[in-house]
């Protein structure tokens, strides 16, 4: 993993020193609040319903297990003893206290870590696939490239107040586990016809309360191009994005009101005229530099030769059922990925205590090379764990809350921590996460289900990306009172598309039923091995809502 240099590390100690000196300001009366809020907002620190919350970048989701014992020891002297994973990879702190913050950033520049452009009007924490570089099927590593957008992002001049956040991701091969489409940029590593590796560039996806799925403005872009068509990019929509009014800021808007050829045209003149070929053209030594943090690790070959794991599987039922659930093909014979499961049972999903990250630190140490990934759905990853110690590392992880054998069931679900902490929700998350585990809460009957994909926001901003899951949960508030309205259909995969809403919300009593309701039409209706997907995109909602406003007799 990229690893800092001396210049890296002074300008992450010297921002610390800085924003303790403002926060010293604030708290004594010298800076007014509203000047603090754009200064707090650039350091990663909301206000949230009870407290405040700091949010800590992951980069593309890459921690070694030193860092992770430092979010554990962090957790435990100034939180509540847990930390919570966002779908941006990264990790949120609910409760600090504000006049505390200064020193949980100087902790997290011991590790080489920050919490620089988690928040505010700014490039956020660049995402991609959990299982790059260990991925058979990608074309190459994108970690790499998330490095160079960071570096060229990190406190960035020009893109330091855009109109709106702005957030990219990028995918190294056919999959897409970042949700990229849903991204103001989406990067798809890509060969053309020539067999050059590039980039195919879409742009204007988000979500929120206009949801729409990104368009391609180029089709390839060649690699030495890629900062300064980003360049392009960034800067069209700095001066054509709207500032007056927040809800219609987002590059999203833009490109739809523009239209995506007058904003292509737009940003290739931009390109054309400031930016190809210039300054921010990668040469293939910076490249190579970039790729040089990411080298395959020091793989155990005589790995593969290893039979016990037949036997293991054979002889124990649930490390079996784990194994086909929470376990990924590796493109080296002889190992698998890991999933950490943060979704245990009756749990806030995403959440880890502070023994929990120390345990994971731990094992990654002992069978994954010292590396930790955190993912899109709020999970951890052990990417580089051998067979042959996947049932010793199982049995660590099932008595630590850790091995819940649900992952891509529906209750493996992303879920904002909503009213219970944030100050823009409308409804709570975790209760109805709480009530859905309890009514399906037998292993068996997920596994019939087979993959859902279910996702819950507890407000139309939709940081639980409820819009592109096979199932959406959206909370909003009717005269003080929590209601849920129900979407069906959308995916954030290479199919990218947003769901439709079922009908009318129905009462947080009713969430859990409704959706034994709707999965009762899918098992009725599906052909064999049909998924939920497939199911819903061959029938259309209209059956599941029938059946669930169906009149009660």
């Amino acid at each position: 993993m990229y690893q800092y240099n001396e210049v890296d590390q002074t300008l992450v100690q010297e921002r610390v020193e800085q924003f303790r000196d403002q926060t010293r300001r604030f708290l004594a009366g010298e800076l007014p609040e509203d000047d603090f809020l754009a200064l707090r907002l650039m350091n990663g620190l909301y206000i949230q319903r009870y407290a405040p919350m700091l949010r800590v970048a992951v980069p593309y989701g890459l921690m070694s297990s030193t860092q992770m014992r430092k979010l554990a020891h962090i957790a435990r002297k100034y939180d509540k003893g847990y930390g919570h994973f966002t779908t941006r990879t990264n990790i949120q702190y609910n409760w600090p206290k504000l006049e505390e913050v200064p020193d949980i950033l100087a902790e997290l520049a011991e590790v080489q870590m920050h919490a620089i452009q988690t928040s505010g009007n700014c490039i956020r924490n660049t995402t991609t696939d959990e299982y790059a570089g260990i991925n058979a099927n990608e074309i190459e590593d994108p970690r790499p490239y998330c490095e160079i957008i960071r570096q060229w992002s990190t406190l960035h001049p020009e893109f330091a107040y855009l109109p709106r956040k702005f957030k990219i991701a990028v995918t190294g091969g056919p999959e897409d586990r970042a949700a990229s489409q849903v991204h103001d940029i989406g990067l798809h590593i890509v060969r053309n016809d020539e067999g050059e590796v590039g980039f195919e560039v879409l742009v204007g996806g988000g979500l929120g309360r206009t949801p729409f799925i990104g368009k391609v403005v180029r089709s390839f872009l060649p690699k030495q191009h890629l900062l300064s068509y980003l360049d392009a990019i960034l800067r069209v929509y700095n001066l054509n994005g709207r500032r007056d009014n927040k809800y219609k800021a987002r590059i999203k808007i833009l490109v739809d009101a523009m239209g995506v050829e007058a904003f292509s045209e737009l940003v290739e003149a931009e390109w054309q005229s400031f930016g190809k070929d210039g300054q921010l053209t990668l040469t293939e030594a910076e490249i190579e530099r970039a790729k040089s943090f990411f080298k395959p690790l020091d793989y155990d070959l005589s790995a593969a030769n290893d039979t016990s794991l037949a036997q293991q599987l054979a002889d124990d039922k649930a490390f079996n059922a784990w194994y086909e659930r929470n376990t990924v093909a590796h493109k080296v014979d002889g190992y698998r990925a890991v999933v950490v499961s943060l979704k245990p049972l009756l749990k806030a999903p995403g959440d880890i205590t502070d023994a929990q990250m120390d345990l994971v630190a731990d094992l990654a140490d002992q069978y994954s090379m010292g590396e930790i990934r955190s993912t899109h759905h709020q999970n951890l990853v052990l990417g580089e764990v051998k067979k042959s110690d996947l049932y010793a590392l199982w049995k660590v992880l099932e008595a630590n809350e850790l091995a819940r054998a649900n992952v891509g069931t529906l209750t493996d679900m992303i879920c904002c921590p909503g009213f219970d902490f944030c100050a823009l929700a409308n409804a709570k998350t975790i209760n109805i996460a709480e009530q859905i585990n309890q009514c399906f809460d037998d292993l068996d009957h997920l596994y019939d289900l087979g993959d859902i994909r279910l996702n819950m926001s507890g407000c139309i901003n939709a940081c639980g990306h409820h819009h592109v899951a096979d199932i959406g949960i959206l909370g909003v508030d009717k005269k003080g009172e929590d209601w849920y309205q129900i979407t069906l259909g959308g995916s954030s995969k290479a199919d990218a598309r947003l769901g439709k809403v079922l009908g009318k919300a129905v009462a947080a009593d009713d969430v859990a039923k409704t959706l034994q309701t709707v999965l009762s039409v899918y098992v009725e209706n599906r052909t064999e091995e049909e998924s939920f997907a497939d199911t819903v995109q061959r029938l259309g909602i209209a059956p599941f809502k029938e059946r669930v406003y169906a009149p009660v007799n």
